[in-house]
């Protein structure tokens, strides 16, 4: 492969499509080094003398950007001096290599990879991406803030991949790939909670690497600690949530997910039920005319009684009675 010129763009493109299919041999080459380039970011993108194929397709989900890309090989290079000039660094890649086989060098770890694969790499930070041969990869662009990883936190989940032949990396590498697939093909609403659900999945697998690293720091429980919490707040409304629900939806045993809260001054129950009252102690202070026995239903209490014993516990007096000083601060 010879070396081309830089190509830079500013942000990351939106929904597009583009293929070498239809277009004459010798103009190839450069339509599908710009379209890669406009795709990812700004790279010193190498690609082969002859092109035969290429194809991307970009599509919006949410606030990811789902992107399948197949090809013959190429070397991507991201250096320190188009990460400061680049507008791409709030974003992070994650990658399922589909077909083919890859190199990945970031953060000072170089790994190999495989079909079925699954790998992260921050546009923050240099990094180097070599497909030595034909290729397929479904990607997920996310801005960064969606993992809500710290910068020592995300450099140990870079070039850290999961094998489809792991517990998580076996659940994720199927589920990814279709919904790359069918990007594009739901409704609004559907894509919003699928897009939900792939942060679920991609908090979970930062939680793996990250535990797999011996990353099992105060920063790395807090970071699984703060997604357990979003998981629960998401799940309120479900009488079923349990510890060991949760504790499955993590992949973590159930006395580690009791170890996450010792520090919280309440147990896994006890944090559960505590951010219902909160949430129905809002509900009725707004005074909409709704139940107190629809409240209780709405946050996840089996019977409207237990609810009254929970919240007059908790904050000394009856529900009906809050409802009255509705207006009071919260």
């Amino acid at each position: 492969m010879a070396p081309d010129a830089l190509v830079q763009e500013r942000s990351i493109a939106p929904g597009s499509f583009h293929t070498t299919d239809s277009l004459p041999v010798d103009h190839r080459r450069r339509y599908w080094r710009d379209a890669l380039s406009q795709t990812f970011g700004a790279v010193d993108m190498t690609v082969p003398d002859e092109v035969y194929s290429g194809t991307i397709r970009a599509t919006p989900l949410g606030r990811l950007q789902a992107v399948t890309v197949a090809g013959d090989c190429l070397s991507a290079l991201r250096t320190r001096q188009l990460v400061a000039q680049g507008g791409e660094d709030e974003y992070v890649v994650v990658k399922l290599l589909d077909r083919g086989v890859a190199r990945l060098e970031q953060d000072g770890r170089e790994a190999l990879l495989g079909p079925g694969d699954i790998f992260v790499y921050d546009m923050a930070r240099p990094v180097r991406l070599n497909l030595p041969q034909s290729f397929r990869t479904k990607s997920l662009v996310l801005p960064r803030d969606v993992l809500g990883l710290s910068e020592s936190e995300m450099a140990h989940v870079t070039a850290s991949p999961l094998g489809p032949d792991t517990p998580l990396g076996g659940l994720l590498s199927p589920f990814l790939s279709a919904l790359v697939d069918g990007a594009g093909t739901y409704p609004a609403r559907t894509g919003e909670l699928m897009a939900r659900s792939v942060v679920d999945l991609l908090g979970v697998m930062a939680a793996e690497v990250l535990g797999r690293s011996g990353a099992e720091t105060p920063g790395g429980n807090r970071a699984l600690l703060l997604r357990i919490q979003a998981f629960i707040d998401r799940h309120l409304a479900d009488p079923d949530l349990t510890p060991q629900i949760i504790a499955r939806a993590h992949h973590i045993s159930l006395r580690y997910l009791h170890k996450l809260f010792e520090n919280e001054d309440a147990t896994v129950g006890r944090w559960i039920q505590r951010r219902r009252l909160e949430e129905s102690r809002r509900d009725l202070a707004r005074g909409n005319g709704t139940t107190i026995a629809a409240v209780a239903h709405r946050w996840g209490f089996t019977s409207a009684a237990h609810f009254s014993r929970a919240f007059r516990a908790s904050y000394g007096m009856a529900p009906r009675e809050w409802r009255g000083t509705r207006g009071a601060a919260l």
